[in-house]
């Protein structure tokens, strides 16, 4: 009898509905399977220009450069995507559309939300593309530290902003650009001095030193 993987099995046994994204339809997968692929995933940490930034938010974090300008556009770029394209096809993730891949085994997608203007804030780079509880985003990392901050306490936020900095810096300057007039965001003012000091040590030792960007 050919064998089953683990994936398939438990993908029969939940029955998991897979919807097109944007759909309402929100069932999720069964925990153990999402815990497996990102099992599996955290081999991708051993590429410089990925970092599976959060597996709760569900977050791929592409790197994007060393240095930055209030003025530049933060968005994907082909060479950006094209790399993390090509890191997840051996891991079983398949494209079905220009912004989509999919699991083949368990239906999980990975997401590469559209930009939209040049003036978008990154916060809201997931605003118009939502995603199911098990999916992925694959974001830059300056949209990455955006998730952070509208969904953690300003202290957890920190500190995950820093773990991210290490591998993947960001634009704070755009960030600081866009910080709202709410609450969680006026309280992250008070950090933005103490990050540019933490990316700046990063930024100028190893092994981000002499990393070039994609493309």
């Amino acid at each position: 009898m050919p064998q089953t993987s683990p994936f398939r099995r438990l993908r029969a046994a939940f029955a998991v509905a897979v919807a097109p994204v944007g759909s309402p339809n929100n069932m999720a997968v069964d925990p153990n399977v999402v815990a497996q692929l990102h099992a599996q995933m955290k081999v991708l940490d051993r590429d410089p220009y990925l970092h599976v930034a959060d597996q709760r938010l569900g977050v791929l974090s592409v790197f994007d450069d060393l240095k930055f300008d209030r003025a530049d556009i933060d968005m994907m770029t082909p060479a950006m995507r094209q790399h993390a394209i090509t890191k997840l096809e051996p891991l079983g993730f398949r494209q079905r559309s220009g912004n989509v891949m999919e699991h083949e085994e368990t239906g999980i997608r990975l997401i590469i939300p559209k930009f939209h203007t040049q003036g978008a804030s990154p916060f809201d780079i997931t605003r118009y593309t939502p995603k199911r509880a098990q999916d992925i985003y694959l974001l830059t990392p300056t949209q990455t530290a955006c998730q952070f901050i509208d969904s953690y306490v300003r202290d957890d936020a920190v500190e995950r902003i820093k773990t991210l900095i290490a591998k993947h810096p960001i634009n704070l300057y755009r960030l600081m650009d866009y910080l709202e007039n709410k609450p969680t965001h006026d309280a992250f003012q008070s950090v933005i001095g103490h990050l540019k000091y933490v990316q700046r040590e990063a930024v100028e030792g190893e092994p981000l030193q002499r990393r070039r960007a994609l493309g």
